[in-house]
C-alpha cells in the first residue's frame, strides 16, 4: 500500500490557479482512474477534473470557494502497489462543443465514420492517461507529434498503436494510408515583461480595476467634413501638412470642452479631487515599435487647424523614432485613440488616467441613409467612441459632450466661426 498525493494540474492557456467549485468524492470512497471527482472554475470556464489512480481518498484539501494554486496537493490517495510518478497525474479534459465537419456532396457515407482529430493548440501539452504516458516514454516517443482521436484530443492506446506502426511518422486519420500530415509546432516563447510595455500593463490593469467607466457611441455623417478635408489637402500650401481627420476632431473638442470641464480634468480618487483644466492638452495615442505612446498637443484650444496637424505629425514622429521628450509625452488632459484606419465599427478604449475621458475613432465607410426628403443617398459615415469616469461625468453630460462634437464634425464651417 502506498499513498498518492494528488496535486491541481495544469489546466491550460496559462490559467495558475483556479476556484473549487464542488468535490463528487470525499474522504473514505473508493476511486478509479478517469473518474470525474472535482469541479474547478477558472477565469475562463468551469473544469472537470479527472482521477489519476485507482484506490482510496484519504484526504481532501481545500473547500468549495477556495482557490487553489497550480501544483498544490489536494488530493491523497491510497493506492496498491507503488504509487506512479508524479508526471503522470491525469490532466483535466477541457469541455468542448461537438464539431462535425459538414459532408461533402461528393463524399462517400462511409467517411463520416473515420474518428477526428483534434487540433492541438501550440505549446499546449497534449493530454493522455498514465498508462499511454508510460508506453510513450518507455518507447522514446514525443506525444506531441502524436494525433490524438478522444475526447477534447486525448491520446489513446489505439493511437500510439498507429503512430508507432507508421514508424513514427504523423499518420493519416482519413484513410490516406499513413501519409505524413503537418507536425504540429511545439515552440514556446517567453518573454520578459519590462520597461515601457510593463508600465502599461500596469496602468492599464489599475484603471480598470479602479474606474467604474461609462461608454458612448454615436455615429457621425461625415460627409461634408470629407469633401472640406480634401478642397483644403488640395488647395494648401507646399509647407502646410497635409489634412487628416484627427485634427478636425482636436478642433471640435477645444470647442466642445468648455460644455463640459469635468472631461478635461484629473481625477485623484484617493484625495477626491477633480483638477479641471482651461488649457486642453490632447493626447494622441499612438503605436510605435516600443509600445504604445501618447505624444501630447499641448494648448490645442490656441492652434488652428493647420498648426494642430503639424504638432500631430511632428509629436507622431517622435514618438516612432523614440525621440520624443518626457515633456511631449506627459501632461494630457484628454486622449484620442484612433484605429479606424485598420477597421472596427466600434472599441471601448480604456481610460488613460487620472483622465476622465477618452475619445476613440473607428473605420470610416460609405452607406446608404434617407436624407430630408426621405430618399436614399451615399454618405460617408463612422461611428466615434468614447468612455468617461462614471464618477465624475455623468451619462447626460458625456451624451451631451459628444453631440457637441457631432454638430462641429457635421457643419464643419462651424468648426472656423466665431
Amino acid at each position: 500500500m502506498s499513498e498518492y498525493r494528488y496535486k491541481m494540474p495544469d489546466v491550460g492557456e496559462g490559467i495558475v490557479e483556479a476556484e473549487i467549485v464542488e468535490w463528487h468524492v470525499k474522504e473514505g470512497d473508493t476511486v478509479t482512474e478517469d473518474q470525474h471527482v472535482l469541479d474547478v472554475m477558472t477565469d475562463k470556464a468551469t473544469v472537470e477534473i479527472p482521477c489519476a489512480v485507482n484506490g482510496t481518498v484519504t484526504k481532501l484539501v481545500g473547500a468549495p470557494g477556495d482557490v487553489i494554486a497550480v501544483g498544490t496537493e489536494i488530493m491523497f490517495i491510497a493506492t496498491e502497489g507503488a504509487a506512479p510518478a508524479e508526471d503522470d497525474a491525469k490532466e483535466p479534459e477541457p469541455e468542448a462543443p461537438a464539431r462535425p465537419e459538414p459532408k461533402k456532396p461528393v463524399e462517400p457515407e462511409q467517411a463520416a465514420a473515420a474518428p477526428s482529430v483534434a487540433a492541438r493548440m501550440t505549446g499546449e501539452r497534449p493530454l493522455a492517461s498514465p498508462a499511454v504516458r508510460k508506453r510513450a516514454l518507455d518507447k522514446d516517443i514525443d506525444l506531441g507529434l502524436v494525433p490524438g482521436t478522444g475526447p477534447a484530443g486525448r491520446i489513446t492506446h489505439e493511437d500510439l498503436d498507429d503512430f508507432i506502426k507508421s514508424g513514427g511518422r504523423l499518420a493519416s486519420k482519413s484513410g490516406g494510408g499513413g501519409t505524413a500530415i503537418r507536425a504540429p509546432q511545439t515552440g514556446v516563447t517567453e518573454e520578459k515583461v519590462i520597461g515601457l510595455r510593463r508600465r502599461i500593463s500596469d496602468n492599464m490593469s489599475r484603471a480598470q480595476r479602479t474606474i467604474p467607466d461609462i461608454a458612448y457611441v454615436e455615429e457621425l455623417d461625415v460627409t461634408a467634413l470629407e469633401e472640406l478635408r480634401a478642397h483644403l489637402n488640395n488647395t494648401r500650401r507646399e509647407d502646410q501638412p497635409k489634412l487628416t481627420f484627427i485634427p478636425f476632431l482636436v478642433m471640435a473638442l477645444t470647442r466642445a470642452l468648455p460644455h463640459t470641464p469635468q472631461a478635461n480634468a484629473h481625477f485623484d480618487g484617493e484625495a477626491m479631487v477633480l483638477t479641471k483644466y482651461d488649457a486642453i492638452h490632447c493626447g494622441i495615442a499612438a503605436a510605435t515599435p516600443n509600445g504604445l505612446m501618447v505624444p501630447v498637443i499641448k494648448h490645442a484650444e490656441s492652434l488652428d487647424i493647420w498648426q494642430i496637424a503639424s504638432e500631430l505629425g511632428r509629436l507622431g514622429q517622435a514618438a516612432k523614432d523614440g525621440k520624443a521628450t518626457k515633456d511631449e509625452l506627459s501632461g494630457s488632459t484628454i486622449t484620442i485613440t484612433s484605429l479606424g484606419a485598420i477597421g472596427g465599427l466600434v472599441t471601448t478604449p480604456i481610460l488613460n488616467a487620472p483622465e476622465t475621458a477618452i475619445i476613440g475613432v473607428n473605420k470610416m465607410q460609405t452607406l446608404p441613409r434617407y436624407d430630408a426628403d426621405g430618399q436614399v443617398v451615399p454618405r460617408k459615415v463612422m461611428n466615434l467612441s468614447s468612455c468617461f469616469d462614471h464618477r465624475i461625468v455623468d451619462g447626460y453630460d458625456a451624451a451631451m459632450l459628444i453631440q457637441r462634437v457631432k454638430g462641429f464634425l457635421e457643419n464643419p464651417a462651424t468648426l472656423f466661426m466665431g
